[in-house]
Order: C-alpha cells, then structure tokens, then sequence
C-alpha cells in the first residue's frame, strides 16, 4: 500500500499549507459530490486545520508584538525649557 503524501501528527503543515488545504476542502465540500461520511472527515479536517492556523497566527501575532516592543525607544516628556537654554 503507497504511502500518502500527507503530514503526521508530529510534523504540523506550515501555515500556509494548511491555507492551502483549507481550500482545497472547501472546494470539495461546495461541489457537494461526497457522501456524507466523506464530507464529515473533510468538515474535521478543515476544524484541525483552522484550529492550528488559528494558533500559528496568534504566535506570530505575540512575536511580532514582542520584536516591536523591544525596538521601540522609551518616551520622554518634551521640556521647551530644556530646549531653549541648550541653544
């Protein structure tokens, strides 16, 4: 029996293979062509799917807020005062 060319459980399809996917499923499911028990494995599919995109995008979300963090210079009070006697 050939091996199918699907990811396991241990290595999680990137982003946007599971985008990709996702697409795919929903093309099949709209075509309205599967049996019912078809259409629910792909419906569960599609759930896990989004589920881990949902989490891969929160992820990069909390990085990317982190990175920003990290380069923003700290604010300070603006002094005219200040200003006008060092010139």
């Amino acid at each position: 029996m050939p091996a199918k060319a699907t990811t396991s459980k241990k290595a999680s399809p990137s982003f946007e293979q599971s985008l990709a996917e996702l697409e795919n499923i929903v093309q099949n499911l709209e075509q309205g062509e599967l049996s019912l028990e078809e259409s629910m494995l792909l419906f569960e599919r599609g759930l896990s799917l989004s589920k881990l995109s949902q989490e891969k995008l929160q992820k990069a979300e909390q990085k990317v807020k982190i990175l920003l963090a990290q380069q923003q210079p700290k604010l300070t009070d603006f002094d005219l005062n200040e200003q006008s006697l060092s010139e």
